[in-house]
């Protein structure tokens, strides 16, 4: 049995661009940080569906009068739905090639095949996906060829960019590719950067207090001897040895290890753990990972938005988030593209 979502009601062609807002259809909705961010923009979330309890229970918490669905999207109806984009971060999960030439159908069993489906059975003006940067080289590349094949069959104009989330006003460098796809007529534009960077000293002023994990007795006796912006780099070397173990002899910089972020720069990509050993992301000032509140802060929620369920899953909801701030910057272009379009069309018709 497939949740059916209530219908949009529809949009007149010029209603959009003098009073109206352009309807969302949100899929792996998590904590809210991409529909808020488009919300800022201008956009109306009319739908938003995730599996996680926590993230639906912070959805609902947040925005009461949010049409939150908790379920398997898999059991979601999308057909006769009226919305003028859908978004969302799907998944990456690779494609078994085997020789055979990759379709819509091909991609079934995947959480990409059910963000196309909504795609396909929506049939949306516009669509917004959302993955780690990764997924440009993910299986040579070839994962990102199927998606946007598929989304091109579908009847859309597809491109696809990977901006970072720190030339936004984001206080954190957080590189994401962002997925557009487009119906003829419409002419979508990536955000410009703002040119400025926020530090975390700017991030974090005033923050309100909150719980937060510690660290071991032990953790802490090494990341105490790190300086602002340092890492294992500035210990000791036996202290190096002992920290890293085996990774101390392995290639690359490791440099998440031991990490203390710098007041005067923007934090790095935050986790969804704050004290995970590959990438520690250490307060300046204090040896202790970030508070939940100093996680929702570089992640640029409001101070006033709440995380339901536990410590541990409050934080993996905002390190899964994309930045509020960001996603802002997105939808701001995206209610231009559709507006725009509207004009175009309603002068068209006049002057038939």
């Amino acid at each position: 049995m497939r949740y059916k979502i209530p219908l949009a009601e529809p949009i007149a062609l010029v209603v959009l661009n003098m009073n109206g807002k352009p309807k969302v259809v949100e899929l792996f909705a998590g904590a809210g940080g991409l529909a808020l961010g488009l919300e800022n923009a201008g956009l109306e979330a009319v739908f938003l569906n995730d599996f996680d309890v926590d993230c639906t229970d912070t959805l609902k918490l947040n925005r009461p009068d949010w049409n939150v669905v908790l379920g398997d999207i898999k059991e979601i109806d999308f057909a006769g739905i009226n919305a003028d984009v859908v978004s969302g971060g799907f998944p990456c999960q690779a494609f078994s090639h085997a020789g055979k030439k990759l379709g819509f159908e091909d991609t079934r069993g995947t959480l990409f095949y059910e963000f196309a489906r909504a795609v396909k059975d929506i049939k949306p003006k516009l669509f917004l996906a959302e993955n780690v940067a990764g997924l440009v080289n993910h299986d040579r590349g070839r994962t990102l060829a199927v998606i946007l094949e598929v989304f091109r069959s579908l009847g859309y104009n597809v491109q696809y960019n990977v901006l970072d989330a720190v030339e936004y006003g984001v206080p954190q460098k957080r590189k994401r590719i962002i997925i557009i796809g487009t119906k003829n007529g419409i002419d979508f534009e990536y955000p410009i950067g703002y040119g400025k960077l926020v530090t975390l000293k700017e991030a974090l002023a005033h923050v309100p207090s909150s719980p937060g994990v510690k660290y071991s007795a032990k953790r802490k006796s090494v990341l105490d001897l790190v300086p602002p912006g340092g890492s294992w780099v500035n210990l000791p070397l036996d202290i190096q040895k002992d920290f890293l173990g085996k990774s101390f002899y392995s290639g690359g910089g490791k440099r998440g290890m031991a990490r203390r972020i710098s007041w005067d720069e923007p934090c790095l990509t935050l986790t969804t753990s704050p004290s995970q050993k590959q990438t520690e992301r250490c307060h300046p000032a204090e040896t202790r990972p970030f508070t939940v509140r100093e996680y929702a802060r570089i992640q640029t929620f409001p101070d006033d938005w709440k995380f339901s369920g536990s410590i541990s899953s409050q934080y993996r909801q905002i390190g899964n988030a994309v930045p509020v701030r960001f996603a802002e910057a997105i939808g701001r272009q995206i209610v231009k593209a559709l507006s725009v379009s509207i004009v175009t069309q309603a002068q068209n018709q006049s002057v038939r």
